[in-house]
């Protein structure tokens, strides 16, 4: 009997076929069509052609490589030097810095605030959103130093950290900030006992008197979760023995650099890094303050409302982000079913699977058309309605899409089948990703507590609401019922707010559901409108998985796929 295996010859032992090609070197932006349109819509047209080069720089296989590179190699400790002084630092990947240095250049921590037009915010969140979908974790300082940038603005004796931070040029070196070319900001709020509850921190401020940046105290106490820790300085709470009027202590907002005004490296001691699910090119720490020095940022006592004031930046970028992640992950799974067959076809022409695919992607345009409006709210911070819609907004928006970010990326993620979940693609990356900015700036409930406040503490909020709501009115019989429901809720937080709170996420969720609707039939094609509609407000058909939808909307399925993703060719 001959033995030979038949393909001896030429030593193979299969052809590999029917594999999908990567997903680079492709324009991130020109290809999103929904992007564009907010874009266009929300005061940013003049940065179309600016946001296109970096749609073409950002989808380039160098950058999505640089994304998987920071990812896999994360930051490592360093607490001594050889010689046995204390170090406490964060080593990075290169790959972790040339993110960094391209985040910095294009603007994504200050521009709004470096070049403020209209539109600025908007043109910065369209760019975040394309830069979300490379890496998440540099965009965590990137964010942080957006945050803290108004903050200081009004600090004089701190202005020159404020240019620094508004330069566009990135300096990875461990050195004092003011010698560097440009600086970013880290924030550290939480501790062990408290969590979100920023008003039981521990920590203790003692002042010392006048220095060269203001009031100077020393600070006793630790961090549960001190971000970026590499950053050139922080934001954090403290105690100075400020109390309420009930007696309970109101911490203050202390600016506290790495290094002091005499080049001197501050007291603030890692105790180890966080090993966190996802976002592993970024650095998460626990730390200790041995009497490191500090400079009081506001009123003593005020700490709080400091940061409620910043969280509003955060928590946009949150909604930003998670934006990404759920485009992102579409955008991948409709490559991948565009050009994986089985069964005798492409996926993306199998029933089952479009279904899934328009889906998804109604819920990625819906994200980010939220998510682009309400950047555009940040642009009209002179208009008081804009502003009240802001301040409710934001954490309507963070919980929603927050929310709504991990069940989809699981579903795409398993479009790819078992490819999907090994590291060799991104969707695991994504996947990990995902359930961050739900936590991150305060959970679900907290955002619920967010909102109820803003409503009870400013009823005109409720008219901003309305108004923002009413241009859609009369287009759709389900919107109109939806937000008919609504405005019950609506008088609930003026006559019951305390009985209306075990229903805060109920009413963040029509809240989120109602502006996307309305957005989408103001500004979307009919069939996406149409088929948001029904499927988010109206029909019991629609499933608790997605790919389950009604029977009105099936027709509509081709014509949502090919927008929201032209390659698929139906």
């Amino acid at each position: 009997m001959d033995m030979t295996p038949p393909n001896a010859m030429n030593n193979a032992t299969h052809q590999v076929t029917n594999q999908v090609p990567p997903l680079q070197d492709t324009n991130i932006y020109l290809s999103n069509l929904a992007l564009r349109e907010a874009v266009a819509r929300d005061g940013a047209g003049w940065a179309d052609a600016w946001l296109a080069e970096r749609g073409a720089e950002l989808g380039s296989a160098e950058m999505i490589g640089l994304g998987r590179t920071a990812n896999q190699y994360p930051p490592t400790l360093k607490l001594f030097h050889p010689t046995g002084e204390r170090a406490d630092q964060a080593e990075f990947h290169p790959a972790y810095h040339a993110l960094m240095a391209y985040v910095k250049k294009h603007g994504g921590s200050g521009r709004p605030w470096a070049e403020p037009k209209a539109g600025a915010h908007v043109a910065r969140a369209a760019y975040y959103m394309m830069q979300g979908a490379i890496d998440g974790g540099t965009l965590c300082p990137t964010t942080m130093t957006y945050a803290v940038i108004p903050a200081i603005a009004d600090q004089p004796q701190l202005k020159p950290w404020l240019d620094k931070a508004l330069s566009y040029e990135y300096d990875k070196r461990f050195i004092p900030g003011l010698q560097k070319k440009g600086v970013t900001f880290g924030m550290g709020m939480t501790e062990k006992q408290g969590g979100s509850d920023v008003r039981t921190n521990s920590t203790q401020a003692g002042y010392v008197g006048e220095s060269e940046w203001g009031a100077e105290y020393r600070i006793v106490g630790h961090k549960w979760f001190f971000s970026a820790v590499m950053s050139d300085a922080f934001l954090i709470l403290g105690q100075t023995g400020s109390k309420d009027k009930h007696g309970n202590p109101t911490p203050t907002c202390f600016f506290l650099p790495r290094f002091g005004p005499d080049g001197a490296q501050n007291d603030i001691r890692i105790q180890r890094l966080k090993d966190k699910l996802g976002d592993k090119s970024n650095v998460g720490t626990e730390v200790e303050f041995w009497g490191a020095r500090a400079w009081r940022v506001g009123e003593e006592g005020r700490g709080v409302r400091q940061i409620i004031e910043m969280a509003t930046y955060t928590r946009l970028d949150c909604a930003i982000g998670s934006a990404a992640l759920m485009r992102a992950a579409f955008t991948y799974a409709a490559h991948h079913a565009s050009h994986r067959a089985a069964f005798g076809k492409r996926l993306v022409e199998q029933p089952m699977m479009q279904a899934v695919l328009a889906d998804l992607a109604l819920e990625t345009e819906a994200a980010q058309t939220l998510a682009l409006r309400l950047a555009a709210a940040f642009d009209r911070q002179g208009d008081a309605s804009e502003t009240l819609l802001r301040r409710v907004l934001t954490p309507v928006a963070k919980y929603w899409i927050c929310k709504r970010c991990p069940p989809m990326v699981a579903e795409a993620m398993e479009v790819w089948g078992g490819n999907g979940y090994v590291e060799d693609g991104p969707m695991a990356m994504f996947f990990r990703q995902s359930p961050l900015n739900s936590i991150w700036e305060g959970s679900g409930n907290v955002m619920g507590l967010d909102t109820l406040r803003a409503m009870t503490k400013a009823p005109e909020t409720v008219a901003a609401l309305e108004a923002e709501l009413a241009p859609a009115l009369g287009r759709n019989a389900h919107y109109d019922a939806h937000v008919a429901g609504l405005k019950i809720l609506f008088a609930g937080c003026s006559t019951a707010a305390a009985e209306l709170e075990p229903r805060g996420r109920e009413l963040m969720q029509n809240i989120a559901l109602a502006v996307q609707a309305g957005l989408l039939l103001r500004h979307a094609p009919a069939f996406v409108a149409e088929s948001f509609c029904a499927t988010r407000l109206a029909s019991r058909e629609w499933g608790a998985a997605f790919g389950v939808l009604p029977s009105n909307v099936l027709a509509h399925v081709p014509a949502i796929i090919s927008r929201a993703w032209p390659e698929a060719g139906l």
